[in-house]
């Protein structure tokens, strides 16, 4: 197979620790440059923009755009207009409706648009969603917190509009349960509650309902310490399923059924060398809908400031 030259647009946490060394593990892709006036990686070429590292460089065929949501509508808009395949780090876009039209977009130029949701390639999920096929689901509690001066440090992006706040790690836990389970999962009650010096919510409680009397409860929380809790719990007529460590473990009624090491990151860029083989698209907005409906219909509580 022909190696996949590709570039690589924006060079924080997300891209040093899982983009990086995902690309230097995959044979069918060949990272070739990094836009980002903030890269310290000595090795490739460097351009200060995208636009400067294309112009320089005909020869890419792809770029994975690893910037804030807020900004990633332009420059994907403008690698497809170029004619090159893109992938986009979750969320796809800051709005839906941005989204829907980089589909088009590629769609149109006959080319590759590939909205990634990393923790649906944890490697439980998969056995999870076998479980739990032909199973009566009753309710499901999503549990997400983790200390956001951990994961997200220095980023003051995430508390400005189209940041999403605590809602940028909480819809990892989204995109897994509408990846296990078929549910039409609709909204019904949101608390948003976000520090009186941000605009995006440090917290937020969700109730969801998806046909008769089954439910959902989310509680995504930036302000954990200690132990990180990213665990989701299925209650159904055979048992309770429990998808812990973020994915990386299956459990069912207290006894763990299935194991396995992390490698989400290098899930996506398999994923995305045989979408771009297959001349197809993967653009599921299905964890950013759910997210939006919570911005749209959220009651807003103000907590305490922020201070980093």
């Amino acid at each position: 197979m022909t190696e996949l030259k590709l570039g690589l647009v924006g060079f924080g946490k997300i891209a040093r620790d899982q983009h990086l060394p995902a690309l230097e593990r995959n044979p069918s892709m060949e990272l070739c440059a990094i836009a980002s006036p903030s890269s310290t990686q000595d090795a490739l070429p460097q351009f200060q923009s995208m636009e400067a590292m294309l112009d320089a460089m005909p020869e890419l065929q792809a770029v994975a755009l690893c910037v804030p949501p807020a900004v990633r509508y332009q420059l994907a808009s403008e690698a497809l207009a170029r004619g090159l395949h893109v992938l986009l780090e979750k969320p796809p876009g800051a709005t839906l409706h941005e989204v829907e039209l980089l589909s088009r977009q590629a769609e149109a130029a006959g080319v590759t648009l590939f909205a990634t949701w990393h923790s649906r390639f944890a490697p439980a999920v998969g056995p999870a969603r076998e479980w739990l096929t032909g199973r009566t689901v009753r309710h499901v509690d999503v549990h997400w917190k983790e200390d956001v001066r951990v994961w997200h440090p220095g980023q003051d992006w995430i508390w400005e509009p189209g940041g999403m706040g605590v809602f940028d790690p909480g819809i990892n836990g989204l995109s897994i349960v509408t990846a296990v389970l078929d549910h039409p999962f609709v909204l019904r009650d949101a608390r948003l509650h976000v520090p009186e010096n941000c605009q995006t919510p440090i917290a937020a409680d969700l109730v969801f309902q998806a046909g008769g009397d089954t439910e959902m409860h989310a509680a995504f929380d930036f302000r954990q310490t200690g132990p990180q809790l990213w665990d989701i719990h299925v209650h159904t007529d055979d048992g309770k399923l429990t998808l812990s460590a973020g994915g990386s473990q299956m459990w069912v009624d207290g006894e763990l059924i299935f194991e396995a090491p992390e490698r989400e990151y290098e899930g996506i860029y398999e994923r995305f060398a045989a979408l771009v083989a297959d001349n197809r698209s993967d653009v599921d907005v299905t964890p950013l809908r759910l997210v939006s409906d919570a911005f749209l219909l959220g009651r807003r509580e103000h907590v305490d400031a922020f201070i980093e």
